[in-house]
């Protein structure tokens, strides 16, 4: 749900300090955990470290993000794979594939030897 036009972009007053009278290019990252502030038409340029629950990651803000909430570009989730009987028979069969092109580029190299 968007925010009321009449109360404006929330954009967290502490870190618009931190970035004012700062330089894009001479900036360290900037830590933050405000991810729901929404991204300034000032901030472009500048580095921000957005908490995702874990570790800081690193965003670098352009011309295209404003707008958008930090939080958008710090992933709080990691797909590791899907699982089931489907997914290790394609996992068995592109592990055949490499080791066959694995053996045809060892054949292809004995044959240059000789």
């Amino acid at each position: 749900m968007t925010r009321s036009l009449k109360k404006g972009p929330y954009v967290d007053e502490r870190l618009m300090k931190k970035i004012e009278g700062k330089t894009a290019q001479g900036s360290a990252v900037i830590k933050t955990w405000a991810r729901a502030c929404q991204i300034a038409p000032e901030m472009v340029g500048f580095t921000f470290g957005v908490h995702n629950g874990k570790v800081h990651v690193e965003v670098v803000v352009t011309e295209d993000m404003v707008g958008h909430r930090l939080g958008e570009f710090s992933p709080t989730r990691t797909f590791r794979k899907h699982g089931g009987k489907m997914q290790k028979e394609l996992e068995t069969k592109q592990k055949e594939g490499e080791i066959a092109a694995a053996k045809s580029a060892n054949a292809a190299a004995d044959a240059k030897k000789k």
